[in-house]
């Protein structure tokens, strides 16, 4: 465990096991980290196993090293001393050679005459990673005078317009992973049967004393003709969950108590309930109403 390699493999065999619980684990879009934080365990197990291994490694090495005579012993520490100095070698040289600098007792090679209160200069030469960095962006440089100012590819103005269309999508896209976010206005009717059957179990909950099971109507009135107090479809139905009925007579405000994504299953529910038959239906009550979307 003292050993640069070792550390080096716990880090490489903890990087494959979070490839392979992020494959096998089934989160959809997110990492299985977060939408499983079991999974941590899972990451943590391994960890410990991976340290425990290389502590008995560690240990049987040193049981071993301790049953060697004692010539034995030299010239295996001499091996290995060897070994560390040999060990990035390539990585020293290039990093030297990058640095290209003159060690300290080769100094009095590049002093200059200048003298200043005893303050001496050297002539050093530039980093060569400087210099071909400098290089690069020169290069870079001319690649986008031709490309932007010669060929015109495409402008400041027209990159600006294409960021914002894609992020336009982008929040769109988002928002329809995250319902809690939908309001009046970006609210959908869902259609989907896991939402049907979520609006159902709200309005079980909440809606049966004024509306009855079947939507006929009690206090409140029935949902399942055409006629709407305040306008029907998925926004108007919404509206009216979300902000409460008529001021003085009408349903109580539900958005303090029921979650966004909760008041468009609901909404979409009782949608779902235009059209059927109730065992004792209220007189109906409001006005027709049709989408003026469908009739554009």
């Amino acid at each position: 465990m003292r050993s640069t390699a070792s550390y080096i493999r716990i880090i490489a065999f903890l990087f494959i096991a979070y490839l392979l619980i992020e494959v096998t684990v089934e989160s959809g879009e997110q990492s299985a980290f977060i939408t499983q934080p079991l999974t941590w365990l899972v990451l943590g197990m391994v960890l410990l196993f991976i340290i425990a291994i290389e502590i008995s490694l560690e240990a049987l090495r040193s049981i071993l090293f301790r049953s060697l005579k004692p010539d034995a012993q030299e010239r295996y520490l001499l091996a290995e001393k060897a070994k560390k100095e040999k060990q990035f070698r390539w990585f020293k040289n290039i990093y030297l050679k990058l640095l290209d600098s003159k060690p300290v007792e080769s100094e009095e090679e590049i002093i200059l005459d200048h003298n200043y209160d005893g303050i001496k200069e050297l002539d050093n030469n530039l980093p060569p990673w400087w210099v071909y960095m400098f290089y690069a962006t020169i290069i870079f440089g001319i690649a986008y005078l031709v490309r932007f100012h010669v060929f015109n590819e495409y402008t400041q103005a027209e990159e600006y317009e294409t960021e914002v269309a894609e992020a336009k999508i982008a929040i769109e896209k988002y928002k329809k992973t995250a319902k809690d976010l939908v309001d009046v206005n970006t609210v959908t009717l869902l259609t989907d049967a896991s939402d049907i059957n979520a609006g159902k179990a709200v309005y079980t909950t909440n809606c049966v004393a004024c509306h009855k099971a079947d939507g006929g109507g009690g206090i409140g009135p029935n949902l399942t003709d055409e006629h709407w107090i305040l306008g029907g479809g998925i926004k108007n139905v919404f509206r009216t969950i979300s902000e409460g009925g008529r001021d003085g007579k009408g349903m109580v405000a539900w958005k303090q108590t029921l979650k966004p994504v909760e008041m468009a299953q609901v909404a979409s529910y009782i949608i779902t309930l235009v059209g059927t038959t109730p065992a004792e239906p209220k007189e109906a009550q409001g006005e027709i109403w049709t989408d003026p979307d469908a009739q554009k």
